[in-house]
């Protein structure tokens, strides 16, 4: 395994951890004993219909066996942004890992076709593309000072199948782009920026989801922890495929089996390849 050329703790930041993926990935850092900065915006309960806060993540890093630094941050500002990366950089003068995970969802969209829809669904690709490029070009140089780096934008298979809506697409499509066009950039600083598409998580959102269906109606099939990915993403970190892979979108499915990560229940999630699609091949020029 390949480590970070500056010794210590990894010091990680995952985006969009309050609750649901972000809250799951920053923990399993927290396992791999990395200082994790935690950042959104709920800073109480109340603030979410799902629970979840930010001072609440970093505790379970705490308790994972890492250092959790909960960071109130709306990714929509892009001043508070660079504010936080500043503060990584005063504090550790550098960064192993960025999770870019902040997404601004529409709480309980009504049924319909995306004109149908509140045009606020349309600031999923503001704080959900655009602050993944912020917080990218924020971080960038720490991850280069560090002489080892990655960049993870969570993706899903939404990005080459229906989900959700057009938003939803467009923000997932995006982000698996913007991390091949980063990683092109980044190669010779050995930085690496991958998509890593989760499956269907079992996350608070989609608790409350299914506990309001009829009872017939919910699905029974396994989902996966939001832990697994975090698990990938620290195994692909010390892996020395990491410039390998770099400028991929990669289920995480696949590359948890490649790296031999399970689930914290000790099962393999299945990829959703031959049902939903998988990644596109990389032209020959992001190479």
């Amino acid at each position: 395994m390949s480590e970070s050329i500056i010794s210590g703790p990894r010091v990680a930041v995952v985006t969009g951890a309050s609750r649901g993926a972000g809250k799951g990935i920053a923990l399993a850092l927290g396992e791999s004993g990395a200082t994790v900065y935690v950042t959104g915006r709920s800073r109480q309960s109340s603030d979410s219909p799902y629970g979840g806060t930010i001072a609440e993540t970093a505790a379970l890093v705490d308790e994972a066996g890492g250092k959790g630094v909960a960071v109130a941050v709306d990714h929509s500002d892009d001043e508070a942004v660079a504010e936080l990366f500043a503060r990584i950089g005063h504090d550790h003068g550098r960064l192993d890992i960025l999770v870019n995970n902040a997404a601004q969802v529409v709480n309980a969209p009504p049924p319909g076709r995306f004109w149908e829809q509140p045009l606020e669904a349309a600031d999923l690709i503001t704080v959900g593309l655009r602050s993944h490029y912020v917080a990218s070009f924020h971080a960038a140089p720490l991850l280069i000072a560090n002489g080892r780096g990655l960049i993870v934008n969570t993706g899903h298979y939404g990005a080459v199948a229906y989900h959700v809506g057009p938003a939803y697409g467009a923000q997932k499509a995006g982000s698996d782009k913007m991390a091949a066009d980063m990683a092109k950039e980044l190669r010779p600083h050995n930085v690496a920026a991958v998509s890593v598409w989760m499956g269907g998580l079992d996350t608070e959102r989609v608790r409350a989801h299914f506990a309001a269906l009829p009872a017939e109606a919910r699905p029974t099939s396994r989902r996966e922890s939001p832990q697994f990915t975090g698990r990938v993403i620290a195994a692909l970190y010390a892996s020395d495929d990491l410039m390998r892979l770099s400028g991929r979108a990669l289920i995480g499915a696949e590359l948890g089996a490649h790296l031999g990560i399970t689930d914290i229940d000790g099962g393999a999630p299945l990829s959703l390849r031959y049902t939903l699609g998988g990644p596109p091949e990389l032209h020959p020029s992001l190479y």
